[in-house]
C-alpha cells in the first residue's frame, strides 16, 4: 500500500439490535470521514427495517447475497441456517462466516469491524489505524489462560485449521471492539484453508463447530504470514466497555460515562445488558 488505504466499516446486525445499530450509524456519521464506507449486514427478512439507515456512506446488505446459495435460513426458523454442504450453521457461526465472506465482494483494502452495541464519541483519526504500509491488528499478549474453555476450543480449532502446533498458554487475545483486517490477507486465509483441505473455505469452516474468526485471522497473521503480514500489533483498547449482563440505572449510566478518557473514541455497552439505547444516546455527545 503506497498511498493511504481505503477503509470500510463492517457491522453484522439483526432486528433486536436495530436501535443500537441506529445509534452506531448516527455516531459514525459524526465521527468518521465520508470516505469510509459503512456496510451493515442483516438477514433479508430484516432489510425493510434497516433500509432506513442507508445513506450515501452507509449500505445495507443482505446475508443471503453474501453467502452462497447452499446456505439459507429455513422459513420461520430463528436459531440457525440450513446448509446443503455442511452441518447446520448456528447464528453465531454464520455471523463469523459473513465477515470472512465479505472480503471478495467489496473493493476497500481495509475492513474495520464494529458491532451494533458500539457507538463513537469522538472524531476518528484513521491514521491511528495505519503506520506506514502496515495496518493495526489488536493483539493483547498473554491475555488468555488455559482455564478459559471457550477460548481454548477456539485456539484448538484455529491451530488445526491452519496446520499449526497447539497454542501455548497464556495465549494472545485478538478479540476486541474495533478489529481491523487487511482484505488481501483475508483472501490469502481463504486460499490457505482451501489448499490444506482441498475444498471451499466456507465448507471447511461450516463443518467446524467451535471457532472464532478473530482468533483464526490473528493466528494466521502471527504464525503463518509473520513479518510479511502487513500488520502491526496494538494492545490498546480504544474505548470504554461494559460487558455485564446487568442493566444500569440512570445514576449508574452517568457514572459509567464519567469514565471516558481522552484517548477513547468509542463506547461499548453490551446488548446483553438489555439497556434501551435511547436512555444513554445523549450521553455520547459529552465525549466530543
Amino acid at each position: 500500500m503506497t498511498s493511504p488505504p481505503s477503509l470500510a466499516l463492517v457491522t453484522p446486525s439483526y432486528a433486536p439490535d436495530f436501535e443500537r445499530c441506529r445509534l452506531l450509524c448516527q455516531s459514525r456519521g459524526r465521527c468518521w470521514p465520508d470516505s469510509v464506507h459503512h456496510y451493515v449486514v442483516v438477514d433479508s427478512r430484516d432489510l425493510p427495517r434497516f433500509r432506513s439507515l442507508a445513506n450515501p456512506t452507509t449500505e445495507i446488505l443482505a446475508v443471503e447475497d453474501i453467502l452462497p446459495w447452499w446456505i439459507r435460513r429455513l422459513p420461520g426458523a430463528s436459531q440457525g441456517w440450513v446448509s446443503f454442504k455442511t452441518w447446520p450453521i448456528r447464528n453465531w457461526i454464520l455471523q463469523q462466516l459473513v465477515k470472512l465472506a465479505l472480503a471478495p465482494r467489496i473493493s476497500q483494502e481495509v475492513l474495520v469491524f464494529v458491532d451494533s452495541d458500539v457507538a463513537f464519541i469522538r472524531p476518528v483519526d484513521t491514521g491511528r489505524l495505519v503506520q506506514g504500509d502496515r495496518i493495526r491488528l489488536y493483539r493483547n499478549p498473554e491475555a488468555i489462560p488455559r482455564s478459559w474453555e471457550n477460548f481454548h476450543r477456539w485456539y484448538q480449532s484455529a491451530a488445526r485449521l491452519l496446520g499449526l502446533a497447539p497454542v501455548s498458554y497464556p495465549a494472545p487475545n485478538f478479540i476486541g471492539d474495533l478489529i481491523v483486517w487487511r482484505r488481501d490477507r483475508v483472501l490469502q486465509l481463504h486460499q490457505h484453508l482451501e489448499s490444506r483441505f482441498s475444498r471451499s473455505w466456507l465448507e471447511v469452516l461450516g463443518n467446524t463447530w467451535h471457532w472464532s474468526e478473530y482468533i483464526l485471522y490473528g493466528l494466521f497473521i502471527e504464525q503463518v504470514l509473520g513479518e510479511q503480514s502487513g500488520h502491526y500489533y496494538d494492545d490498546v483498547c480504544p474505548g470504554l466497555q461494559y460487558f455485564s449482563t446487568e442493566p444500569m440505572n440512570d445514576n449508574q449510566l452517568n457514572r459509567f460515562f464519567a469514565g471516558i478518557e481522552e484517548s477513547h473514541i468509542m463506547v461499548m455497552i453490551s446488548a446483553k445488558a438489555n439497556i434501551d439505547p435511547k436512555r444513554y444516546g445523549y450521553l455520547l455527545n459529552q465525549g466530543i
